[in-house]
């Protein structure tokens, strides 16, 4: 992996993190157009979601210490139970999800499905978004996570609409589901950077590494900033109508994007 190939999947990672568009499904894709084997770079892919991480975590930092205060403590055991469905399937059934679904032409598919799905939660979202989080919606909300392990699927955008099925606000859905992905985030991270020490994944090159999780950090704050400030007036429906373009585009055109990219990419280093 050159250095270039590097930085580009960090700031696809850092921006397709927040936005609700799957970070997943964008780098397996760009992967893919960089002729890149992305059966090889799962480990890869955990240390972009770190630098990730780094960026939800200063940004949240306020909300976070909240977490700790009397007034808001409940909502630490809202975001345990809602991850408990992500645990579940990410030990029982993470594994057959990456090799059946990480390819190019499946990730397409799952990416038509969520820009479908934002339409269906605009749509059925009660218009007077006055609820709060519960143990039932939260659980709920969790449910939606666990999907997100298929690649195509967005961790963010299927919360979020989640929450909105139940009557959330936008705005707050979107920090609930940021403040739910930080332990899976965290704990993939801390998983793969040990197998990494121990010597069971391999990674790129070192300095491929700090490239790819600092272009993740860098681009990761600047995306969650705007999402933030988007959320507030804005609805899904322009990341649906995203998605679904992306997803039928990609369908007729990848192979001559891959070919493109791979005819004047290919060993280019920085």
């Amino acid at each position: 992996m050159t250095l270039l190939q590097a930085l580009i999947l960090g700031i696809v990672q850092g921006i397709t993190e927040f936005l609700p568009i799957s970070s997943d499904g964008h780098l397996v894709l760009f992967e893919s157009f960089l002729g890149l084997k992305t059966e090889g770079l799962k480990a890869f892919d955990v240390v972009l979601h770190g630098g990730s991480l780094a960026a939800m975590v200063l940004y949240f930092r306020k909300d976070i210490w909240n977490l700790f205060q009397t007034t808001q403590r409940k909502m630490i055991g809202y975001i345990v139970l809602a991850t408990l469905p992500a645990v579940v399937a990410g030990l029982t059934l993470e594994d057959w999800m990456d090799t059946t679904f990480r390819t190019t032409e499946r990730t397409l598919g799952l990416i038509f499905l969520m820009g479908l799905f934002f339409f269906v939660a605009e749509g059925l979202a009660p218009r007077d978004k006055k609820a709060t989080f519960t143990l039932k919606n939260t659980f709920m909300i969790g449910l939606a996570q666990a999907m997100a392990l298929l690649p195509g699927i967005s961790r963010s955008g299927s919360t979020i609409a989640a929450g909105l099925l139940f009557g959330i606000k936008r705005e707050d859905a979107a920090r609930f589901s940021f403040l739910l992905g930080m332990p899976a985030i965290g704990g993939a991270f801390v998983l793969k950077s040990w197998e990494a020490i121990q010597g069971e994944v391999l990674l790129p090159p070192a300095n491929s590494v700090v490239m790819g999780f600092a272009a993740s950090a860098i681009a990761g704050y600047i995306s969650v900033s705007f999402l933030m400030k988007f959320l507030k007036t804005h609805s899904l429906r322009v990341f649906g109508v995203y998605l679904v373009v992306l997803s039928l585009v990609g369908m007729l055109g990848a192979v001559h994007i891959k070919e493109f990219v791979m005819a004047n990419l290919q060993g280019v280093w920085i």
